[in-house]
C-alpha cells in the first residue's frame, strides 16, 4: 500500500507539472476550472506510476550485494516501465506524451535505437540505468559496512551497453540512404485561436496566407511543395461555394505548385478534420481525414450515454468530428515523393505514422495548430515527442504550425531548420523554406515492419513476473 501511494503521488506531481500548459485553455476561454486540466488529467495518469511503484515492491531485493540480482531487478523494473508507458499510449484513446524516452530527444546518438524499439526502448535504457545507478552506491555502502567487496559487473555491463548504443548512433548517421532533394516551404500565419473561425477576420486570414505564400514562391528556385497548417482557413476548402474554397482554388492555380493544407471537411452530414493536397498543375485534389481524434478536443467520449456530462463539456466541444478510415498517402506532382499527411497530435503516435510508411510514404508532413495553448511549453513538447517518428521510420518530417513550432527534421531526428524571429522565439509569423532529403530506396525499419513489438514483449514479461512473484508469495504463506 505504501508503494502504491508513493508512486501515485509521484505520478500526480510529474504529470501536473509537465502538462501544466493545458491550463492555457483556461486563459483562452476565460474559465477558472479549465486552468486545472493538468491536475485533472494527472489524477488518472498517476495510476501508471502507482502500478510501477507497486511492482518494484514485488521484485526489489533486500540488499544490492549481488550483481546478477541487481541486473535482474533493473531488467524487470525497466520492462515494467515500458509496459505502463505502452498501455498509457493506447488505453482510452491514449495519451503517450512525455515518456522517459522523450527526455532524450536532443541526444541524437542515443535515440537512434528507436528504429528498432520505438521510443519505449529509450525508456527502457533510462529505467535500467537508473536502477543500476541507485544500486551501486547502496552496494558500496553495504560493502563498507561488512568489509566484503565483490565484483561490480552490473555497473560495468551497464556502462558498456550505453557506450555500445552511442557507437551504434554514430554509425547510423554515417550511413544515409539514397535520397531525392525536395524544395519545401512551410507557412506559419500565427493567427490567434479566437480569430480563426470568426467571419469578421476572414479577409485578414486570406491576406496573410497570400502574402506569406508569395514570399515563399519568390524564393529561387521556388518550392515544389507549399505547406499550410491545420485548419488554415475558416471554411471547408473542398466546397467551391465558400470563400475559403474559392480562395484556395484561385491561389493554387496561380501558384502552379502543390499546396498541402489542413482544413475542415464535410460529407454526408459528417464533419472531419482533414488535410488536402491540391496540385497546382492539374488542380486535382487528394484528401486525408484524420484517423486518430483527440478526446475532449475533437469529440466527447460517450456524449450520448451521459447527457449531463456532455451538456457541460459541450460548452467547449459543441460537436464531434468523425474519424477517417484510411491512411491516405499523397503523391507530389512530378516527383516520386509520397507524403504521410499527419494532423496535429498524430505525429506523436508511432504506430499511426508507420501505417503511412507501410503504404509507401517517404516524407512525413505534420500540419498542426497549437494556438490553443497560447505561448506555453505545449508546442515545444509536441515537437519533442514528434521527432521520434522520423527515427522510427527513417523518414524526414516537415512541420507547418499555426503559431509554432514550424521546422524541418531529418531522418535522424535532428531539427535542421526552425522558424524563429530575431529574438529566437518560435511564436511568430513567417515562412520557412529549404530542401528536404527524401529517401528513395523504400527500405523499412524494424519498427516500421513490426511496430510496438518491443513494448508488447515487455508487457508480456511484466505479466509473467507478476504472476510468478504472487505465486511465490502465496506459497510462502
Amino acid at each position: 500500500m505504501r508503494n502504491l501511494l508513493l508512486g501515485y503521488v509521484a505520478g500526480v506531481v510529474f504529470f501536473t507539472a509537465t502538462f501544466s500548459w493545458l491550463g492555457s485553455l483556461g486563459v483562452l476561454y476565460q474559465n477558472f476550472w479549465l486552468r486545472g486540466l493538468s491536475l485533472l488529467l494527472s489524477i488518472y495518469l498517476g495510476l501508471n506510476f502507482a502500478f510501477w511503484s507497486w511492482f518494484i515492491g514485488l521484485i526489489a531485493p533486500r540488499d544490492f550485494v549481488s550483481s546478477w540480482r541487481n541486473l535482474q531487478t533493473a531488467f524487470l523494473a525497466a520492462v515494467a516501465w515500458v509496459a505502463h508507458e505502452w498501455v498509457r499510449g493506447w488505453l482510452f484513446s491514449g495519451f503517450g506524451w512525455n515518456g522517459l524516452g522523450a527526455a532524450l530527444h536532443g541526444n541524437w546518438p542515443l535515440i537512434q535505437i528507436t528504429e528498432f524499439s520505438g521510443v519505449t526502448g529509450l525508456s527502457f535504457v533510462i529505467a535500467f540505468g537508473n536502477v543500476i545507478a541507485l544500486a551501486t552506491p547502496l552496494r558500496l555502502f553495504r560493502e563498507a559496512q561488512t568489509r566484503q567487496v565483490h565484483p561490480h559487473f552490473d555497473f560495468t555491463l551497464t556502462l558498456a551497453g550505453i557506450v555500445g548504443l552511442l557507437a551504434f548512433g554514430f554509425y547510423s548517421v554515417q550511413n544515409r540512404p539514397p535520397a531525392k532533394v525536395l524544395r519545401v516551404a512551410a507557412v506559419q500565419a500565427n493567427i490567434p485561436q479566437h480569430e480563426k473561425f470568426e467571419p469578421r477576420f476572414s479577409a485578414q486570414i486570406f491576406e496573410r496566407f497570400a502574402r506569406l505564400s508569395e514570399i515563399a514562391l519568390r524564393s529561387s528556385p521556388p518550392p515544389e511543395l507549399l505547406v499550410w497548417p491545420e485548419t488554415s482557413l475558416p471554411d471547408p476548402v473542398r466546397d467551391p461555394n465558400t470563400e475559403s474554397g474559392d480562395f484556395v482554388t484561385t491561389f493554387a492555380a496561380s501558384a502552379k505548385t502543390d499546396l498541402l493544407l489542413g482544413t475542415l471537411d464535410m460529407e454526408d452530414r459528417r464533419d472531419y478534420n482533414a488535410a488536402v493536397l491540391l496540385s497546382g498543375a492539374t488542380q486535382q485534389m487528394q484528401i486525408y481525414r484524420k484517423v486518430h481524434l483527440v478526446p475532449f478536443g475533437e469529440y466527447i467520449p460517450l456524449r450520448h450515454s451521459f447527457p449531463l456530462f456532455a451538456a457541460v463539456a459541450s460548452k467547449w466541444v459543441p460537436g464531434d468530428f468523425d474519424a477517417g478510415a484510411d491512411y491516405t498517402v499523397f503523391r507530389v506532382t512530378n516527383s516520386d515523393v509520397r507524403v504521410a499527411p499527419l494532423i496535429c497530435f498524430e505525429d506523436t503516435v508511432g504506430d499511426l505514422a508507420r501505417q503511412f510508411v507501410l503504404k509507401g510514404a517517404n516524407l512525413l508532413v505534420d500540419v498542426t495548430n497549437d494556438a490553443w495553448f497560447l505561448r506555453s511549453a505545449g508546442s515545444h513538447q509536441h515537437l519533442a515527442n514528434a521527432i521520434f517518428r522520423c527515427i522510427e521510420t527513417r523518414r524526414p518530417m516537415v512541420r507547418a504550425a499555426n503559431t509554432g513550432v514550424t521546422c524541418f527534421v531529418n531522418e535522424f531526428g535532428r531539427v535542421t531548420q526552425m522558424l524563429q524571429d530575431e529574438t529566437g522565439s518560435t511564436f511568430t509569423e513567417g515562412v520557412l523554406t529549404g530542401e528536404i532529403k527524401v529517401p528513395t530506396d523504400g527500405q523499412l525499419t524494424f519498427y516500421a515492419r513490426h511496430g510496438e513489438l518491443f513494448a508488447k514483449l515487455c508487457a508480456g514479461i511484466t505479466l509473467i513476473a507478476i504472476s510468478v512473484m504472487i505465486l511465490v508469495r502465496w506459497r510462502r504463506l
